[in-house]
């Protein structure tokens, strides 16, 4: 960890005869100051509260921005200054029957003159939710419902401000805000049958998003998704706490079982006319991005086969539904699916981004597809594009050159010539939220051990404007506290694989000392903007914050923390990434076992005491690692692992896997039921009853497995809680179960 300022201050506070003491004694002396990290502290109290900017947004001219205040008023900003220059709403105006309403979003209009604000939202699933929505006027100072008709969704505004777009119960609707009129843009939604302008679950959770509806820039149409899903397996999901359980039944298709037939129409909003886009004759294909170009009247679609591995871009005339393919990309393996299209201004160009040679780059084409050049070339791959100046020509992305485990911000012109990094020198990651017209950003940076600071910056240069949150409370607040030493390296596998790892040790570190190694996985394939890799130089070293706390307090009980980057993680190109195609789970346990073996080798390791643990598909690699590399750890802890690929859905699994039908073996072999009968070590199996993510059912046929196989191992279930496992004091309780099982067999 980098807290060397911190240590320093720490030093000169100590009293002066002190500082004469032998370098052991003064040690103890300074380690006797010290807090030692609780359960409690993580999960129950807010004792390592990070700060940030709540409610950030950009407003229309980039000079201001807009956030949420602490007394609930919505303000504005000077994106020169930082400093507050109005109060766009106030707390006080957001009452209804005299009660304050509690914010959980908000969108302006157009104009600025007319805010939606969301309350009372009801989360669906992993980004789907409905809620509540309030029209407020800002020259009228009126707050109004939006709809009486029950909860809404994603209600957003026409680009001229004049009409809102918004779901219920699986259909479309516009309201006039100048009429008050509703009009039902569909009527023939049915629940677990047909979804009109959102997402079914598989698209939710593998295309990342939820909203499925888009207004043109001119404000005359809206295209909006269709999914018949009745054709889709439904997966009953049992919910307990009453006499008798009750059932959920959702659409869910597993591996090679059938997906929704999807669609994308056009709703002309003066005619009420709507018109089907033709999306091609084949219904067993995936439609992931929809977005209306520069052009008045295109629409940009994204169409993709089921096997992922050609993507094809078509342009549609919304009035008529004919459409072109414009560009196809494809790979032996799978294409990336991100939101890094972009059509600029003027309507004649487009940027795109694909890993066509070896990793992912960017790329200028005109409106017809044809390639006019590459931007941006190297043995390192881009990781968003975050914007566009017209005026200079500009192009804004975030991208791995300085290193595989970071993140900053870069800029080139559409000539590919005046590449310049905008972020500060030297290491870390930054997160950027830039102003639409590239005059400023909004820079989160952290780096290994180092929470967080947000500011303001220059867009042309990366100049600093203004800290907006430093963290210097927390930073205080863990200097407090034994925190372990967070160390990067790399090693060699016997097959010459280079992998990146970090390793935190405890504060007292002793070279001379036997120290058990807990290792954390995720080990999962990344796929288009989301990242799974662990092993990364920010704040919390790639995991959560919780879990960067909970690391350093087992250090603090003697243990060493390890986390070990595998093939199939991002970051390092295509050829890593996809290298574990077709066949998950072989080379990851390959890896990770590698890894183990490296760290037995180590004079300060106790070799006899490696253990693992994971969530999701580092339960999975949990799972594995204690049943295939069965004599490298001593214990091992799965948390809602998948256990069986076959149970896992269509998008995900076969875009790595191929179907269960072309590829059998790929989800047979390196399947944990199968290899039950080697488990050896300690083990503890975790999972929520509730998850609609990864089933229950994977737990299940694991424990069967293993019984059959006549093995001890120990079960931890959650009630009702999803993939998540979290509410209440459930993190508390999980965390403990966890610490104590750990200190009881490793």
């Amino acid at each position: 960890m980098h807290f060397r300022s911190l240590a320093l201050a720490l030093w000169l506070a100590v009293p002066a005869p002190v500082a004469f003491l032998p370098g052991h004694l003064l040690a103890t002396a300074q380690a006797q100051q010290k807090q030692a990290i609780t359960l409690a502290d993580i999960w129950a109290r807010p004792t390592f509260q990070q700060a940030s900017v709540p409610g950030f947004d950009w407003l229309r001219d980039g000079r201001y921005y807009a956030a949420l205040g602490r007394d609930g008023s919505l303000m504005q900003y000077s994106a020169t200054t930082g400093q507050p220059t109005a109060t766009l709403v106030a707390a006080s105006a957001l009452q209804v029957a005299g009660r304050p309403l509690t914010v959980d979003g908000y969108r302006f209009n157009a104009d600025e003159q007319k805010v939606l604000f969301s309350t009372d939202t009801e989360p669906i699933y992993r980004h789907s939710a409905k809620a509540t929505y309030y029209l407020y006027d800002r020259q009228t100072q009126q707050l109004s419902p939006l709809s009486t008709g029950g909860k809404q969704g994603y209600a957003t505004f026409s680009p001229d401000g004049r009409q809102v777009a918004f779901t219920r119960d699986n259909n479309l609707f516009v309201k006039n805000l100048a009429s008050g009129q509703e009009t039902a843009v569909t009527t023939n939604g049915v629940h677990n049958q047909l979804i009109n302008g959102s997402a079914d679950w598989v698209y939710e959770e593998e295309f990342g998003f939820a909203q499925g509806f888009f207004w043109s820039p001119d404000s005359r149409h809206l295209a909006y998704y269709t999914f018949d899903e009745s054709q889709v397996p439904e997966y009953d999901m049992q919910e307990w706490g009453g006499l008798y359980p009750t059932e959920y039944r959702f659409k869910y298709p597993k591996a090679g079982e059938k997906n929704s037939v999807v669609s994308v129409s056009t709703y002309d909003v003066a005619s009420a006319r709507t018109v089907r886009m033709d999306v091609g004759p084949e219904p067993d294909q995936y439609l992931p991005r929809v977005q209306w170009t520069a052009v008045p009247g295109t629409l940009s679609i994204q169409r993709l086969n089921r096997l992922q591995n050609k993507l094809e871009i078509l342009h549609a005339d919304a009035s008529t539904g004919k459409t072109q393919v414009v560009l196809t990309d494809t790979n032996a393996a799978y294409v990336e699916i991100n939101d890094d299209l972009k059509y600029l201004a003027g309507g004649k160009q487009f940027l795109f981004t694909s890993e066509k040679d070896g990793y992912q780059h960017l790329y200028l084409h005109d409106m017809s597809g044809r390639q006019v050049r590459q931007l941006t070339t190297g043995n390192w791959e881009i990781s968003a594009v975050n914007g566009f100046d017209p005026k200079t020509g500009y192009v804004y992305y975030t991208s791995t050159e300085g290193s595989a485990l970071q993140r900053h911000l870069y800029r080139i012109n559409l000539s590919g010539k005046g590449k310049q990094r905008l972020s500060d020198a030297g290491g870390g990651t930054d997160v950027v939220n830039m102003s639409p017209d590239t005059r400023y950003f909004l820079n989160t940076h952290s780096s290994a051990g180092v929470p967080a600071v947000a500011s303001l910056r220059e867009g042309a240069t990366g100049k600093l404007v203004k800290t907006l949150a430093d963290n210097a409370k927390l930073r205080q607040t863990l200097a407090q506290y034994d925190l372990g030493k967070f160390e990067f390296f790399t090693f060699k596998t016997s097959e010459g694989v280079e992998l990146n790892a970090w390793m935190l040790k405890p504060s007292n570190f002793d070279p001379a000392k036997k120290y058990p190694v807990l290792m954390h996985v995720y080990g999962g394939p990344s796929f288009g903007t989301i990242s799974t890799q662990t092993v990364l130089d920010n704040a919390n070293g790639g995991t959560s914050f919780q879990n960067y706390l909970w690391h350093n307090m087992l250090t603090e009980q003697g243990y060493l923390v390890v986390s070990v980057e595998n093939r199939g993680t991002s970051g390092r190109g295509a050829a890593f990434r996809k290298a574990t195609y077709a066949n998950l789970g072989k080379l990851e346990t390959i890896d990770q076992g590698e890894g183990a073996k490296y760290l037995a080798t180590l004079p300060y390791v106790d070799k006899a005491r490696i253990g693992i643990w994971g969530w999701s598909y580092g339960g999975y690699m949990t799972s594995l690692a204690m049943t295939k590399n069965a004599d490298l750890f001593k214990m091992g802890i799965a948390v809602a692992p998948v256990t069986n690929w076959r149970y896992y859905d269509t998008v995900y699994t076969e875009r790595f896997l191929k179907t269960p039908q072309q590829n059998p073996a790929g989800y047979d072999d390196n399947s944990p039921v199968r290899f039950a009968q080697n488990l050896k070590g300690k083990f503890l199996l975790v999972h929520g009853t509730g998850d609609d993510n990864v089933h229950f059912q994977n737990s299940i046929a694991f424990v069967d497995a293993l019984i059959l196989a006549n093995k001890d191992f120990q079960t931890l279930y959650y009630p009702n809680r999803n993939h998540g496992i979290n509410g209440g004091n459930t993190r508390l309780h999980l965390y403990r179960q966890m610490t104590e099982f750990i200190k009881a067999n490793l």
